[in-house]
């Protein structure tokens, strides 16, 4: 049988680090994107640089670190945000655009044609720069389908290379999953971005890859926000000989051993 070609994007460094306790240090995050990018991990969300100096500088060592992997900057729709990705380096620029209305009007206190209007004009600064633009969903799974429908299309027009479909809070399931991303059309890459609330995190990726997607975002230890994002070790172990992420399964092991102390610093267990 021949196994699927798919790619990873590590978001250990950006979701990973909003885990309860996480703060990573310079050295620690160049320590873990060496590793990651020595594993042959695709793509490496290496942090929000509008966070500020410190993030900066990480980011900065990050992007001289890795001679392999592409370096996600991720933004808001925030000119502020994207410029601060550029001047750091970034080979990507991720803009995160929330879907649902929920989100459209609790946090971001505007509508739905004020939100295509903002991406718009936060796409331009991108493009100017001679930099990749990839588009999230936020909050996907719970955003009204016809209105993702356009946020793809617009996407698509804005020249993104890559959309990501994110269960924000974790609530999709597999069904759900095939349900959503067989619909989307095959003119833009996807990546699946999935959350562990009910603990299907993994299965969603995997769903989501068989569905169509061409990238699964995951973290080291499966660590993140509430319940944590898709463990890429059980990623790795449940998709072997059925899809060729470009990583050793062994490799991961032995190496994810040197950073226990890190990631597992401060007595901070994830399951």
């Amino acid at each position: 049988m021949t196994m699927m070609q798919k790619y990873i994007v590590d978001t250990t460094l950006r979701d990973g680090e909003q885990s309860p306790g996480m703060a990573f240090s310079i050295r620690e995050k160049v320590t873990i994107a060496k590793t990651l990018d020595a594993l042959g991990v695709n793509r490496i969300e290496a942090g929000t640089p509008a966070m500020g100096r410190e993030e900066c500088r990480a980011f900065e060592k990050i992007k001289l670190a890795c001679h392999n992997a592409q370096i996600i900057g991720w933004n808001r729709m925030n000119l502020n945000d994207i410029h601060k990705s550029i001047d750091c380096g970034a080979d990507i620029i991720h803009v995160c655009v929330p879907a649902s209305d929920l989100l459209i009007r609790e946090k971001l206190r505007k509508t739905r044609a004020e939100v295509l209007d903002n991406l718009a004009s936060c796409t331009e600064a991108i493009h100017a720069a001679h930099k990749e633009l990839t588009i999230g969903l936020e909050d996907a799974s719970r955003a009204d389908w016809d209105f993702v429908v356009q946020l793809i299309e617009t996407a698509k027009n804005l020249g993104a290379t890559t959309l990501r479909f994110s269960d924000t809070v974790g609530i999709m399931s597999p069904s759900v999953c095939k349900s959503y991303l067989s619909r989307i059309p095959s003119e833009i890459d996807i990546e699946v971005h999935m959350h562990n609330d009910l603990g299907m995190a993994v299965a969603n990726s995997i769903q989501g890859l068989r569905s169509g997607a061409k990238y699964a975002d995951s973290t080291l230890f499966g660590i993140g926000e509430r319940a944590g994002n898709c463990n890429l070790e059980h990623l790795l172990i449940a998709t072997q000989g059925q899809i060729d992420f470009g990583i050793s399964l062994d490799e991961l092991q032995w190496r994810q051993n040197t950073l226990k102390s890190i990631i597992y610093k401060n007595k901070l267990l994830y399951a």
